[in-house]
């Protein structure tokens, strides 16, 4: 109960991670629906993960809503950001693992989001030392939760792509590809029809 009563750490900039989230993720989703995809579909399994955490939020807005519980929804919603964030990584973790490589996947992204999570840390551990206490660690479990999840993730994709299955270059420095990598969308079956 006392947990509950205690206030949760939140910074200025936890609020601008969380809008600027939102932010890219939207207009990531925009783009999805106006680009060409070929036959590439949103997968069944997607579709219904999404379903049951949206249900799952809705519901618990709901419950929170007549007690103002405002505290216990964001603890849930914090639950459910780690979830989908472990959701988010694992399918490339898994694929890497069975083609044995990582080529035509970009480690830069993971690299700036390892710097982001050490840099969290170090936020974290810096206010702890200003304040004395160790509440910014405690106090809000799932930024510590996710903290920890992301740099786990990154140190794993980077032992995969700079350890497990570097990619292997001929003697001018371009990369060998052993793979028979297929295009994300294949050209149009219809012929062009010749201009004159």
């Amino acid at each position: 109960m006392y947990r509950l009563m205690q206030m949760i750490p939140v910074a200025a900039n936890d609020v601008a991670f969380s809008l600027h989230a939102v932010a890219l993720t939207s207009f990531t989703l925009y783009q999805v629906f106006i680009y060409e995809r070929g036959n590439q579909k949103v997968s069944k399994v997607c579709i219904s993960i999404s379903a049951v955490v949206w249900s799952a939020a809705i519901v618990c807005l709901i419950v929170a809503w007549p007690k103002s519980n405002w505290l216990w929804l964001i603890d849930v919603f914090n639950s459910i950001q780690v979830a989908m964030t472990t959701v988010k990584y694992i399918p490339q973790a898994v694929m890497n693992f069975r083609r044995k490589s990582t080529v035509g996947w970009s480690i830069g992204n993971i690299l700036l989001d390892l710097t982001g999570g050490v840099l969290n840390f170090g936020q974290m551990g810096v206010q702890s030392i200003d304040q004395h206490t160790l509440v910014n660690f405690y106090g809000n479990i799932g930024k510590t939760l996710l903290s920890l999840e992301t740099v786990f993730f990154d140190v794993l994709f980077i032992i995969q792509h700079y350890v497990l299955y570097p990619v292997k270059r001929d003697e001018n420095g371009k990369a060998i590809i052993s793979e028979r990598v297929a295009p994300l969308i294949r050209p149009s079956d219809k012929p062009e029809e010749d201009s004159v």
